[in-house]
């Protein structure tokens, strides 16, 4: 057991809004993906919405999407992430969501294990890591940062 677990920001923008003909596919999506998540190993924790599911719309900008986690490890959401059903819905994203192009959709940041983030955090992160590039406090799968070492007395 690990003293720090992995927390996970991401965002999109949708291309409809999800009572949209067009997104059925992806709302629908996302209950099978949350119950996915619930269940994988490693899972720690996920922000759940008004709506029961864990996809939050931006109060200045409802087309803006966020989803936030907590994991075990890189390695435990990265099986959920790339090596699950969840895999299928990532290949299609572009079928419900513009591009980022060179924007960062998506942080990872160590938290003590049994903290939880809050949406603010990791759209702070996410910030840090747009305007600086990836750094032990907002990194991504491309450049994992280890978990910080608790200072032994």
């Amino acid at each position: 057991m690990s003293d720090f677990h992995l927390a996970q920001m991401n965002t999109a923008r949708l291309r409809a809004p999800l009572e949209d003909p067009s997104m059925t596919d992806f709302a629908e999506g996302i209950a099978l993906m949350n119950a996915l998540a619930d269940r994988s190993p490693g899972f720690v924790w996920r922000l759940v919405g008004d709506s029961g599911d864990g996809t939050i719309a931006a109060p200045t900008d409802p087309s803006r999407i966020y989803t936030l986690s907590v994991w075990e490890s890189p390695e435990h959401l990265r099986a959920y992430a790339y090596q699950s059903e969840h895999l299928e819905y990532l290949r299609r994203r572009r079928d419900w969501f513009h591009p980022h192009g060179a924007q960062a959709a998506l942080v990872l940041w160590w938290i003590p294990a049994g903290k939880v983030p809050t949406l603010r955090q990791g759209i702070s992160r996410l910030g840090r890591l747009q305007a600086g590039g990836p750094t032990p406090d907002a990194f991504t799968f491309r450049q994992l940062f280890p978990a910080p070492e608790l200072s032994r007395r």
